[in-house]
């Protein structure tokens, strides 16, 4: 017999006990979350406010910006707390609560990704009809599904989590509250769970992974029928962009999800989940904005206009 006991509070390990570190953890954090909203509220500004960044393009970049930036506020505030005031205790239901944002917002990532290559597949491959086919309503349409599928997925196995037993530990190897050091503390059978989350892992990855691929494939081979140098260059500087996000995203994906046990291998991917909701929200602003003279355009637009209202 076994003591099951009702968990109301969690200790979350974090990355170090060392204060030296904790110090420098807290400094580079600060700065990548404050990167990460700064850059993606200013993409999120410019596509609102620019006439020239109002295409169904951009429209996918402002809410993948608000998904980034959603993203990332779920995890790093709290981790920032932590380190500055050393309280490393969390109640279940905000526990909960971030578990379920951040599996929902890296769900949501990956069907907005596949929506954005074929964006760019329709307006590379099908110039002509890009209007017609990628119209607001459509947009809206998908933007709204990647959400609702998104949810559709994480729910059950989400609501079959709180069916999970504990004995005497609260204690998460973790700096927040994500599945992995969850399902390591539990004394439930958790073989089923964690089989079910890898298959459904596994499918969202290979279907928007597809897709990616896909309609990159049919770009690559439209671009190198261009009959200019120079319109090769432009279609493949205007994909570059995403092409290295999609990179990172899948890469970080595969990293964390594909092993054989949620009970093993726990303290390698604090690291990379750490990467994954701090440095990578403060690069893709960075990514998507430096090799786009449209959107450098309408930065510099925007800071004459806030500089001629502060003379006046």
């Amino acid at each position: 017999m076994k003591n099951y006991t009702v968990l109301t509070t969690y200790i979350l390990l974090g990355l170090t006990d060392d204060p030296t570190l904790q110090i420098l953890l807290f400094i580079f954090l600060f700065i990548t979350y404050t990167l990460s909203v700064l850059g993606n509220l200013t993409i999120i500004t410019l596509t609102f406010v620019d006439p020239h960044l109002k295409t169904p393009m951009y429209f996918f970049l402002r809410n993948f910006s608000i998904l980034e930036v959603s993203f990332t506020t779920v995890c790093i505030p709290r981790y920032l707390y932590t380190l500055a005031t050393g309280d490393n205790t969390i109640t279940y239901n905000p526990c909960a609560v971030q578990l379920f944002f951040v599996v929902l917002f890296g769900a949501v990532e990956f069907f907005l990704l596949s929506v954005m290559s074929y964006d760019r597949y329709v307006a590379i491959c099908k110039p002509l009809h890009y209007t017609t086919i990628m119209n607001s309503e459509i947009c809206i349409k998908f933007l709204i599904s990647c959400y609702l599928i998104s949810l559709i997925i994480i729910l059950p196995p989400y609501i079959m989590g709180f069916k999970l037993e504990f004995c005497d530990s609260n204690v998460l190897d973790h700096f927040g509250c994500d599945a992995a050091p969850i399902l390591k503390i539990t004394c439930s059978d958790t073989e089923f769970l964690e089989g079910f989350v890898l298959v459904l892992a596994v499918l969202v990855l290979m279907f928007t992974l597809s897709c990616v691929v896909m309609s990159y494939t049919y770009i690559i081979k439209t671009i190198l029928r261009f009959p200019s140098v120079q319109q090769r260059k432009k279609a493949f500087s205007t994909c570059s962009s995403h092409m290295i996000v999609v990179s990172i995203t899948y890469g970080s994906c595969i990293f964390i999800y594909i092993k054989p046990s949620a009970k093993e291998g726990v303290a390698m991917n604090k690291v990379v989940s750490l990467l994954t909701t701090s440095v990578a929200p403060a690069m893709n602003p960075f990514i998507y904005t430096l090799r786009n003279k449209q959107v450098i355009q309408a930065f510099k637009d925007m800071l004459k206009k806030i500089a001629s209202i502060s003379k006046d």
